[in-house]
């Protein structure tokens, strides 16, 4: 059986839209947090079982039978939890109920040294699953496309994208990535350990973005560089967590120090097509 986490999260569910396309629904299974989040994947004859990385129990119950499991990375260190405690038990219980591959969603970041926090838990996580003794896949992300849009949603408004000094990014949507990772669960390409990283096409900074948002929306973006300082105390004004802030921070100084900028052509190979372009997807998000 096919085991996909998060099921209820924006990834998850288009990982299973994605998966339903290679494999029949009897043959797939997810875990929520709240099974009653996802009644309509249930209704497509997926099963559907409740399961949290904090509750090992539920997990076990969750991923009986599970001989590929996918398991979206914990966003606990968003709100100042352990997502490294959490990845180690579902690893454990994952190589208990019989798992014979994990599937894990990382990101073009994962180092030892990482300048952004998430990136140094990727690769603690990878060190979990390569002492494991379970095969295993880290897929790694390339930054969210998403993101782009929601760090920068009230300064596409405004006219004025500000923040840190920062460097190249090469975006990539949420539907491209589930799409790949759907491909790669079900057997489609296979890679052991990290891939490649899985990418756009391009690389921009925020004064690319800037530019780009200006031509779709029909008006002129500027890009301003503030201090981290600056920032950090407009975040906390604003009444933004400290862990969230320093994710924040983390992400700049990952961007400047180069850590977003590779381009890579695997995440093509595997789609059989093109990635969505970042113009593509801002003009569909900023226009509507």
């Amino acid at each position: 059986m096919f085991i996909v986490t998060g099921a209820s999260g924006k990834l998850g569910r288009k990982i299973i839209e994605n998966l339903l396309i290679h494999v029949p629904a009897a043959n797939i299974g997810v875990s929520a947090r709240d099974p009653s989040k996802v009644v309509d994947i249930s209704a497509r004859g997926v099963r559907v079982r409740q399961g949290d990385y904090n509750d090992a129990e539920s997990l076990r119950h969750a991923w009986a039978g599970a001989k590929n499991l996918l398991m979206i990375s914990s966003n606990a260190a968003a709100t100042g939890g352990n997502p490294l405690k959490q990845h180690a038990t579902a690893i454990r219980i994952a190589r208990e109920v019989g798992v014979e591959r994990i599937f894990y969603t990382s990101q073009v970041s994962s180092a030892e040294a990482s300048h952004f926090p998430p990136g140094r838990d990727h690769a603690a996580t990878e060190k979990l699953l390569a002492e494991s003794g379970l095969a295993w896949t880290s897929i790694r992300h390339g930054f969210y496309a998403e993101s782009a849009l929601m760090l920068n949603a009230r300064g596409f408004g405004a006219g004025t994208l500000e923040g840190p000094e920062d460097g190249k990014v090469a975006w990539v949507s949420h539907d491209d990535l589930a799409a790949a990772d759907a491909a790669l669960l079900a057997g489609i390409e296979v890679i052991d350990g990290p891939t490649p990283p899985l990418t756009g096409s391009e690389a921009l900074d925020l004064a690319d973005l800037a530019e780009l948002a200006g031509d779709i929306m029909g008006k002129a973006i500027s890009r301003r560089i503030v201090s981290e300082d600056i920032m950090e105390a407009k975040a906390r004004a604003a009444g933004v967590p400290e862990a969230s802030i320093a994710v924040m921070v983390g992400y700049y100084r990952a961007a400047h120090a180069g850590e977003f900028e590779v381009v890579d052509p695997t995440l093509a190979n595997i789609l059989k097509r093109d990635p969505e372009t970042i113009r593509t997807f801002l003009t569909s998000k900023l226009l509507n």
